[in-house]
């Protein structure tokens, strides 16, 4: 059977930074709504909306404190049940980002929590006692530091933070909170909404907290074995989805799995294991490390796109989910540095991003395009250390600087692989203050790459054009096949009964030359590609589908 969401072509959005109506420098769900017929005309069919509920803001969004209720400078509910109406009369769907690991310390039950120890609510969060003068465990959070913070309340007691301090983690054990946090989507279900894109999933089971890292650091160590992919993850994930279900037998839930291999993106979305209907892992991109700087450490240091690696990966990923689900293809998230950032070439910038999204979104799989992507915007550049406002960048500074890095290459690197600075304000026109996103200042501001209309358009018109040819019947139901090609060259071959087309791009800023015969009728073409009586030349960046 063929579901809606088989078919889909998502476009995320980050609503702060989308498009202000109200003058306040914040994007808001009214923005949103206002600029469907831009996504409907780009070939977007799904709109996956980062968190829009009550939040302090810590996280942007993703510290919740009210999953009942909007933030107020996004908008009303009203606003959301309007834009759910708007986007169904346009046959276009909304996912909801859930988060469920944590949630803001400033939620009603962790107040609760801090408040009566021996409470209802004590158990919704995770707690230890320690040692006098120590941690529970030498266990470190994603945020940087440990992954326990001391109880508010003055107990003795710590609770355990993946992330941020101000987030505390649910106790998925508690079949309280399990309960709770299924009433929650229930609820968004019942108000209308397509799917859920399930934020963080793979951490709701922990292991035993009395549990060290074995290491030589006095500092706390991440170790995600500890806290990543855990036994009880699939049983609980499996009871949530499927009473999803039995309420809205077609909604589609997007699990985001950042670390999962091919085979757990298999597990994850196996049909007879009702989890996930697709699952995003960041391990489908692959990075060529091979010039870091071993002293420094990676997470923030610019990588190219390691061409074979992704290859390989790639093949795997298709391989292991053929017949069992639909991979998950994107360049850029909120969580990750821009597409024109982090790969596009250096000499041939526009072509290279129309190359890139070719070589991705026509492959097998559901597309996840990040707000502003399709008119090439770039990181921003913030101004300093502090505008980051994360907890890992000082210490990548001190130990930047003392290995003989300038501050500027340390402002470099940073502002090229930062999340932060990949959740600038979309730029819709280049001639309007704040490219068009808010006539006042905006709510993160940094200085942008001046480019020009003409290729803002012709990048634009490119997409439109793929997102077409994406959504015919041989590019979302058809097989795939990578073929082994040359290095630098990534080819591959759509199928669906007897129709078949190949894709073929040349990855790199040099020319390829192949022995093969005269092209088939060619169905896109973007990029120089010339043939003799017995070879074909890839120029830079080239992209070609031809039908066979």
């Amino acid at each position: 059977m063929v579901n809606w969401y088989d078919r889909q072509i998502i476009y995320q959005i980050y609503p702060k930074s989308f498009q202000d109506t109200n003058d306040d420098g914040i994007g808001d769900l009214q923005g949103v709504i206002q600029r469907i017929p831009y996504l409907k005309e780009l070939g977007v069919t799904t709109i996956w909306l980062n968190p829009i509920y009550v939040s302090p803001q810590v996280d942007n969004g993703y510290d919740v404190s009210n999953y009942y209720a909007i933030e107020p400078s996004l908008g009303t509910m009203s606003d959301v049940e309007a834009l759910i109406k708007a986007l169904h009369q346009n046959n276009m769907h909304l996912l909801l980002d859930f988060v469920m690991n944590h949630t803001s310390d400033q939620h009603p039950w962790f107040q609760d929590a801090i408040k009566h120890p021996q409470g209802l609510y004590r158990d919704y969060y995770l707690w230890s006692d320690a040692p006098a003068n120590q941690l529970p465990n030498n266990w470190g959070s994603f945020f940087g530091g440990s992954v326990w913070e001391a109880d508010p309340g003055k107990t003795e007691q710590y609770y355990f933070h993946l992330f941020d301090r101000h987030m505390p983690d649910l106790n998925w054990r508690n079949p309280e909170v399990r309960h709770s946090m299924l009433e929650i989507a229930k609820f968004w279900v019942k108000k209308g909404i397509d799917g859920l894109r399930l934020d963080a999933f793979i951490h709701i089971d922990k292991a035993n907290f009395k549990q060290q890292v074995p290491s030589q650091s006095t500092e706390p160590v991440v170790a995600e074995a500890f806290y990543a992919h855990l036994p009880h993850v699939q049983p609980y994930l499996s009871k949530f989805c499927g009473a999803l279900r039995q309420l809205k037998p077609d909604i589609f839930i997007l699990g985001e799995a950042a670390s999962a291999s091919p085979e757990l993106l298999m597990d994850y979305s196996r049909p007879a294991n009702n989890e996930c209907n697709a699952v995003i892992t960041f391990r489908s991109l692959v990075d060529d490390k091979s010039h870091l700087n071993p002293k420094l450490p990676a997470e923030f240091q610019p990588k190219p796109l390691d061409i074979e690696g992704m290859k390989r990966q790639l093949t795997t990923i298709q391989t292991k989910l053929a017949g069992v689900s639909l991979p998950v293809l994107y360049w850029s998230n909120h969580d990750l540095a821009r597409l024109a950032t982090r790969y596009a070439s250096k000499w041939h910038h526009e072509q290279s991003l129309k190359c890139l999204a070719a070589m991705l979104y026509l492959q097998r799989g559901i597309p996840i395009i990040y707000y502003g992507e399709e008119v090439g915007m770039e990181n921003l550049t913030l101004p300093n250390l502090q505008a980051f406002n994360d907890r890992t960048v000082g210490p990548f500074d001190r130990q930047a600087q003392a290995l003989g890095y300038d501050q500027h290459q340390i402002m470099q690197m940073l502002n090229q692989t930062h999340k932060l600075a990949a959740r600038g304000p979309m730029q819709w026109d280049k001639n309007q203050p704040y490219d068009g996103f808010s006539t006042q200042t905006p709510w993160l501001i940094g200085q942008t790459k001046p480019e020009s209309s003409a290729m803002t358009a012709s990048l634009l018109s490119f997409y439109r054009q793929l997102l077409k040819l994406k959504q015919t019947e041989l590019f979302t139901a058809g097989d795939e096949l990578i073929e082994a090609s040359p290095k630098g060259l990534f080819q591959f071959t759509r199928q669906l009964d007897n129709r078949r087309a190949t894709v073929t791009c040349n990855l790199t800023d040099t020319a390829i030359t192949v022995a093969v015969p005269t092209l088939a009728k060619v169905q896109l073409l973007e990029g120089d590609v010339t043939q003799t009586a017995t070879t074909t030349t890839y120029h830079p960046w080239s992209v070609i589908v031809t039908k066979n």
